[in-house]
């Protein structure tokens, strides 16, 4: 759900796309953040905990907490909630801590050559 008119508010929507959320087609705009473009489409859980595994949603929404860590284009440990959306681009769940990139998989032109 969008608020689509707002008594003081306007709304600067931006191009419509549509990217990827766990191999499911998602709508948003490329005003919006990821977050609140999962909001409009119902989905609330965003993650479990790490350790006990109980669900996650949305806390702070301005990207100083780790509630809405998700895999963005391969890349884990991407705070949702102020990360805006693009066309095409692949979210997935991340389960647990993530993987932690190192040098070499952040730039993979700088690889030793095998």
């Amino acid at each position: 759900m969008r608020m689509e008119q707002h008594p003081i508010l306007q709304f600067q929507r931006g191009e419509r796309v549509t990217f990827t959320y766990n191999g499911q087609e998602v709508e948003g705009y490329t005003t919006e953040t990821i977050a609140a473009a999962l909001h409009a489409a119902g989905i609330r859980k965003l993650g479990s905990s790490p350790e006990l595994h109980r669900p996650r949603g949305l806390f702070c929404a301005i990207g100083n907490c780790s509630s809405c860590f998700m895999t963005v284009n391969g890349e884990p440990n991407v705070r949702i909630c102020v990360t805006r959306v693009e066309p095409g681009m692949v979210v997935e769940e991340q389960h647990g801590r993530g993987k932690v990139l190192t040098e070499q998989d952040a730039c993979p032109e700088r690889r030793e050559p095998v």
